[in-house]
């Protein structure tokens, strides 16, 4: 089935403003990069500029599989999702590319950022400078939602209504 004929069940298309808000709300999501084979995906905080883009801290010790293949990857995905109740459920997809920060626009973005959306691990890390960061350019985003009981769920209200 499409999301067009999901709608019937109670499933919707996000709009763009309803992406954003998502975006703004939550601060954890999934970054999957390509490989030879399956995709690498790691769970990963992030902090949203509000417009197109995303930004991860990565911790640099040793030698990094994620950071090798963020730099080798033309395009990633990112998935932000939540899930309140089996009917109460949000998820967005985003498709992009992603590349390392430099220093001048690391300190200017820092003073921008929300500490508060990344764990204290990565906040300690960036004291010692054992971090990069790197932003996730948004080129396209799609985003389904259930925030309702599906039609045959639903309580026929006193009027003979489904509310």
């Amino acid at each position: 089935m499409t999301v067009d004929e999901l709608d019937t069940f109670g499933m919707h298309r996000m709009d763009d403003d309803d992406i954003r808000r998502t975006l703004s709300s939550r601060s954890v999501g999934v970054l999957a990069l390509p490989t030879d084979g399956a995709p690498s995906m790691r769970p990963l905080s992030y902090w949203y500029d509000g417009e197109d883009a995303l930004y991860f801290v990565y911790v640099l010790a040793g030698e990094s599989e994620k950071r090798r293949l963020t730099e080798a990857a033309d395009a990633a995905r990112f998935l932000v999702y939540s899930v309140e109740t089996t009917f109460n459920w949000r998820s967005v997809l985003l498709t992009g590319t992603v590349e390392a920060v430099s220093d001048a626009e690391r300190e200017a973005l820092e003073e921008r950022m929300d500490p508060s959306w990344r764990p204290d691990l990565f906040e300690r890390a960036a004291e010692s400078r054992t971090t990069a960061i790197y932003r996730f350019d948004i080129e396209e985003r799609a985003g389904i939602k259930q925030l309702e009981l599906p039609p045959e769920l639903r309580e026929p209200s006193s009027d003979g209504q489904m509310e």
